[in-house]
């Protein structure tokens, strides 16, 4: 039987969203790419932005002191946990969220100079539905800034406990590897185009980062923040304890006095209006 996910998948249904412990899973990574996203969306001073799968608001924090006051950041996610979480974090005036589903967005068309979406476009259930929605809102000769992650074995901090759920529980396979459904980039660039995106660009970017402790690096884990850990905390606590032991045995390669140190390789996406 397939796990049913809360809209949104990171966060279980009818619980709020633990943004310290989030920020452990996958801000801590998502915040590395940012700068990079932004720039491929040019985002300017004045600017009015649609952070698309807004999260935590990761993203919507980093642009909001590039498009000052006079700017505009409308926050759209599917679920509802995640835009208090960036509330929460947000409470200037020029930060709207918005509950949205990212392929059916409720703005008009020509709405915003610039479309960001960090690290969401690869949970849609119809991703080239939702990038016709991204260039539809956009204003013409505006770009959209999309960042993806890479394949497993280049994210080895999600990849490799996919990697062993997706054997414990291969019916489950289908969801804890939809974090690197987009990780081609020949299919990343023909869905841009095929939405009617030009001067596509894509590039692949790592960054690097770590973890005092493999315990550190388990924690969110064991919370169950997001569509991964979710899914391991459906196993009896004996597999449990299996999972976390393969896991570590395949992460020693990258420990080093007791710390965890491991690159992270994104794909930026972007194309204009």
């Amino acid at each position: 039987m397939i796990t049913k996910l809360a809209p949104g998948l990171h966060v279980r249904p009818g619980l709020a969203i633990d943004t310290s412990t989030y920020d452990q899973y996958i801000g801590r990574w998502s915040r590395l790419f940012v700068p990079l996203v932004m720039a491929a969306a040019e985002v300017r001073p004045s600017d009015r932005v649609l952070d698309v799968s807004t999260g935590t608001g990761e993203a919507a924090l980093a642009m909001m002191p590039v498009i000052g006051a006079a700017g505009r950041l409308i926050g759209a996610d599917i679920a509802p946990a995640m835009l208090a979480a960036a509330r929460g974090r947000l409470t200037a005036p020029a930060f709207l969220p918005v509950a949205a589903d990212g392929q059916a967005l409720p703005f008009a068309d020509g709405t915003f100079d610039a479309v960001v979406c960090q690290l969401g476009l690869q949970f849609f259930p119809d991703p080239g539905v939702g990038l016709k929605e991204f260039r539809r809102v956009l204003r013409a000769e505006r770009r959209a800034g999309i960042c993806v992650i890479s394949t497993p074995d280049r994210a080895p901090m999600w990849g490799v406990l996919a990697d062993v759920l997706g054997r414990v529980l291969p019916e489950q396979r289908p969801i804890v590897h939809l974090s690197f459904s987009l990780a081609d980039p020949a299919r990343l660039e023909d869905l841009l185009i095929d939405a009617g995106f030009r001067e596509v660009r894509i590039e692949r970017q790592s960054r690097e980062g770590g973890f005092d402790s493999f315990d550190e690096y388990w924690a969110p884990i064991e919370a169950g923040i997001g569509s991964i850990p979710q899914i391991y905390l459906t196993l009896p606590n004996a597999e449990r304890r299996a999972v976390r032991q393969e896991v570590r045995t395949r992460l020693a390669g990258f420990e080093s006095d007791g710390r965890l140190l491991m690159g992270v390789e994104m794909l930026i996406a972007s194309g204009r209006a």
